[in-house]
């Protein structure tokens, strides 16, 4: 693990490629995101080292319902009684258990999604989310497209931005794959509602940035 900013720590959950987020607040930690099925573990030893336990994990906010951050949420839960935070536009897919075959604009997207290995056991939402809400020191910022409900979140103390997979950023900025998300179009259209003042960018995949070049980058690749 490492630290973002003051109160961020990036936990990678899946060798230095996907990643997490443990933010602190006032009444303990709140988890951006989760991971594969193998998370948990690697997330308790990231809570554990920093001087903490789970039970200090009171909510865990979900940028969106795709296998790959929310396969290990259910034993996550279960672990911690915390509750879950989710866009109320991604909360039906939460609860189903899969991406629905409408969630992908591409057919290699809508194929792989029949894979019991993305399906993930169904979470229902303790309470969802919309445009604008606070949770904690975090905004929330919605930007659909690679999901109907993706969301960002800007820490407003360190103008750290978790960006979810809004952007990647392995080997470069990047989209990902078109055919991953469910429109490609208002994924693009929904870059203008990102900050660019931002002193950080931690990314579900990929490296982060740090500092003030860190931030122009973002900006030039978002404003392309």
């Amino acid at each position: 693990m490492s630290l973002l900013v003051p109160g961020i720590l990036r936990v990678p959950t899946r060798g230095h490629g996907d990643n997490c987020f443990l933010v602190t607040d006032e009444d303990g930690l709140t988890l951006v995101d989760v991971g594969w099925k193998s998370a948990p573990a690697a997330i308790r030893q990231a809570v554990e080292a920093s001087g903490r336990s789970l039970a200090d994990v009171k909510r865990i906010v979900i940028t969106h319902a795709h296998p790959d951050h929310v396969r290990g949420l259910a034993e996550l839960v279960a672990r911690t009684a915390a509750e879950v935070l989710v866009h109320e536009l991604d909360a039906p897919w939460l609860a189903a258990g899969r991406v629905p075959r409408a969630g992908r604009s591409g057919t290699f997207g809508r194929t792989i999604d029949r894979l019991p290995l993305l399906h993930w056991d169904p979470v229902t939402a303790t309470r969802t989310v919309a445009d604008g809400a606070r949770i904690g020191p975090l905004r929330v910022i919605h930007t659909p497209g690679h999901s109907p409900g993706h969301i960002v979140l800007l820490h407003e103390p360190s103008r750290a931005l978790l960006v979810g997979d809004a952007v990647f950023n392995r080997g470069g900025l990047s989209s990902g794959h078109d055919a991953l998300a469910a429109d490609p179009g208002v994924r693009d259209a929904s870059y203008v509602r990102i900050p660019r003042d931002v002193a950080a960018v931690g990314f579900a995949h990929g490296v982060p940035l740090i500092g003030e070049e860190s931030a122009a980058g973002l900006a030039a690749w978002l404003d392309r």
